[in-house]
């Protein structure tokens, strides 16, 4: 494992020990349902199974499709907030 990886591995088993990993998803999602990305998550599965058609699409298709766009429409906001969250755990019980 390089470097990166490691610090990422070790990030995430102290945000998991200590169960910030489970407050920080319990927060991303209720601010992705108060911006409205869960509706337009939505929406784009609709649309995509209505263009390809019911029968011809699986979840993973759908995943693959739409991965992309529920990535790009997280706003920026909710980005940042959950960035410093995770910096102020880090820098509060070290890392």
């Amino acid at each position: 494992m390089n470097k990166e990886t490691r610090l990422k591995a070790s990030v995430n088993q102290k945000l998991t020990e200590m169960g910030e990993r489970e407050r920080l998803k319990e927060l991303l999602r209720a601010k992705l349902t108060e911006c409205g990305w869960k509706d337009q998550m939505k929406a784009q599965c609709r649309d995509v199974i209505k263009e390809k058609g019911l029968e011809h699409v699986t979840v993973e298709d759908l995943v693959l499709e739409i991965t992309p766009k529920g990535r790009a429409l997280v706003p920026d906001s909710v980005k940042k907030e959950l960035l410093q969250r995770i910096r102020a755990f880090l820098a509060q019980h070290g890392s």
